[in-house]
């Protein structure tokens, strides 16, 4: 079965956008994933067919209601009862690339969008929706957030990036920064490619470019670095007890 993606929407119109040119678009077309989007308006019970109300307690702006929500979730856990649900919220759990690859080793994912003020939080009380954000600033809405959760899996999808190993010296993927990349001119500008990556050494190389993710990522990301570190220090399972300490 295809990597199956459902997107819970007021703005269905959005997908599959970028995610239909590239290689995610080239996927998309060979059957490598699906794409199906979900009005969330169509599960509005009233006239209007309203979707937000006031926030409770006052201020500005409108919240979505959790009712129309659940509906919209619960039609979305019929048709794929296994894929995890994830809301796009600035309040939800970093999205980082472990999670990406959890995902995409999964059968999908139903990703729900908001807008205006965000969720009622009974949402999350009475239905198992996962909170997830993609960075600390403010979008208008859930659906560019989705757009780049979708696009950091299917790139994971196998075949999608071609060769295997393609992805696997990233950024994120080791807990690092990528090392630099050169291609050719080998001068630029009188700026030349380092000689070590010309010397065709590939155990320099490989030195190079390790010391080099970790210089880049202590000095840009330190956040990054303190965690890489702090993974690196502590002791492989049951070493503690080899030594003789609880």
């Amino acid at each position: 079965m295809p990597f199956a993606a459902t997107v819970l929407t007021l703005y269905p119109e959005m997908f599959p956008g970028p995610l239909g040119a590239s290689l995610a678009g080239r996927a998309l077309r060979e059957g490598a994933w699906s794409l199906d989007t979900v009005q969330i308006r169509d599960f509005a019970t009233d006239r209007h067919r309203s979707v937000d109300d006031t926030p409770a307690g006052g201020g500005a702006g409108m919240v979505l209601r959790a009712d129309v929500l659940a509906a919209a979730v619960d039609h979305a856990r019929e048709r794929q009862p296994d894929a995890p649900v994830l809301a796009m919220t600035p309040r939800g759990r970093p999205l980082d690339q472990a999670r990406v690859r959890s995902l995409a080793e999964g059968p999908g994912v139903t990703v729900l969008c908001g807008r205006f003020e965000g969720f009622d939080e009974r949402i999350f009380e009475g239905r198992q929706v996962e909170q997830v954000s993609i960075g600390d600033y403010i979008l208008s809405g859930g659906e560019m957030a989705a757009l780049v959760l979708l696009d950091a899996c299917i790139r994971l999808l196998p075949g999608v990036m071609g060769a295997a190993s393609s992805g696997m010296d990233e950024s994120f993927e080791t807990g690092l920064l990528e090392y630099p990349q050169y291609t050719r001119p080998v001068d630029w500008e009188g700026r030349t490619i380092p000689e070590v990556l010309r010397s065709g050494d590939h155990a320099r190389i490989e030195a190079w470019r390790r010391a080099s993710a970790e210089s880049d990522t202590r000095l840009r990301r330190p956040d990054l670095w303190e965690r890489h570190e702090g993974a690196r220090a502590r002791p492989p399972s049951g070493a503690r007890h080899e030594n003789g300490t609880k």
